[in-house]
């Protein structure tokens, strides 16, 4: 008897942190989701898709033919108003079309494998993407989705990792941990700032945000990155993959020199850096509020399974136009964690169906985006080292 209280109070306090926040554990099924969406939104159309891939081009090659007049006007002012409205619409179209190389890397482009790889290698890697290295990561992102120690992104620091104290030694309480240097809005500012801008390189290059290797005895590189096979990131089978990856982005680099040799350095930073920066910037926004909130938990092993994973994800809409030119990738990222080959034209009528069957674990999140970027930023800074149900706290 006293053994089986002790299994039961272990059991009580694993998910402790679910009791407290009244969190059920949902018993969902795969099925269940699957039947509740039209056997069509699973179709890929690979003639639409090419209709979607050429309009973003059209567009982006319209937005660099305008943007090459700007010199001609003599207002100096009005040179000052229109550069920025290039970047912006230029980055945020850009958004869009890594979204459609993402959706190669999950075969919702096109059921042909040789068609979304191509199209996805060459679009990637012509925004600084290392596609086939950036797709094995992402697979496991996906496969792992709210999983402490399988999930690749947005991974919560726990409250050792983080440094802070011991929850009986927090002078905050059980509830966080709060620094008065850390709280000032300059700060936190400036480490917004330099996230949204920087954060996307800086996980492509050093694993940023991704899942922490340190404590790995297998782990032979100090280099934990998209450009490095032999990482912990990867198999020894991904070597070729990681290279061809590689080689696309080195080609990319080689194609904007040339291009700063024949227009100068000026001309490269102006038509495809700062719009680069600024894709970078939404990218890295649209994520994050994809998998941080600090109402939405995180699972260990005794609790997680796919489908619980797949619904620790955040809808949110960015507007209407905003919606559309990004191809629905903030609004529709529940239905693609369940099921990524739906491709995103199909993706908003899947979500309807989709929001019957999770209920209340749908999760959809109306603040005002700089809002909820700043709540979760200030309320999301780390979780328990212990326990199957994990929140986040601040």
């Amino acid at each position: 008897m006293e053994l089986s209280d002790e299994k039961e109070s272990q059991k009580q306090s694993d998910i402790q942190e679910a009791i407290e926040r009244e969190w059920d554990i949902p018993n969902f099924t795969m099925k269940e989701i699957r039947e509740a969406i039209p056997a069509h939104c699973f179709h890929r159309d690979t003639f639409r898709s090419f209709t979607y891939l050429f309009n973003d081009l059209f567009i982006m090659s319209t937005l660099i033919y305008g943007a090459s007049y700007i010199h001609t006007i003599p207002t100096a002012a009005i040179h000052i108003a229109l550069w920025p409205l290039y970047w912006f619409a230029q980055g945020t179209i850009a958004v869009g079309l890594w979204f459609i190389a993402h959706e190669c890397n999950h075969l919702a482009f096109s059921s042909s494998k040789i068609i979304s790889h191509s199209i996805g290698l060459m679009v990637h890697s012509a925004l600084l993407v290392p596609y086939y290295s950036f797709g094995i990561t992402h697979s496991k992102h996906h496969k792992g989705n709210g999983h402490m120690t399988k999930d690749t992104n947005h991974v919560p620091l726990t409250r050792s990792q983080g440094g802070f104290p011991k929850r009986e030694l927090d002078p905050a309480g059980k509830d966080g941990h709060n620094n008065m240097f850390d709280e000032t809005p300059v700060v936190m500012f400036l480490h917004m700032a330099l996230v949204l801008t920087f954060g996307m390189p800086s996980y492509i290059l050093f694993n940023m945000s991704g899942q922490d290797y340190s404590t790995d005895k297998n782990n032979k590189s100090t280099w934990i990155s998209h450009f490095n096979p032999y990482c912990p990131l990867f198999k020894e089978k991904d070597f070729w993959q990681v290279a061809h990856s590689v080689m696309g982005v080195s080609m990319m680099v080689g194609i904007l020199i040339w291009i700063g040799q024949q227009w100068g350095l000026l001309a490269v930073i102006k038509f495809y850096m700062v719009p680069y920066m600024v894709m970078n910037i939404w990218i890295i926004l649209i994520t994050y509020l994809q998998h941080v909130h600090p109402d939405m938990p995180h699972y260990r092993g005794n609790v997680w399974n796919f489908q619980r994973g797949a619904a620790l994800t955040v809808d949110r809409s960015y507007g209407p136009i905003v919606n559309y030119i990004q191809h629905h990738s903030g609004d529709t990222h529940v239905v693609h964690h369940f099921f990524s080959t739906i491709p995103h034209y199909h993706a908003v009528e899947a979500t309807k169906h989709i929001k019957k069957v999770l209920g209340k674990y749908y999760f959809f999140d109306d603040t005002p985006i700089l809002t909820a970027f700043h709540k979760s930023w200030k309320q999301c800074r780390f979780v328990e080292d212990e326990g199957d149900v994990v929140f986040y706290k601040n």
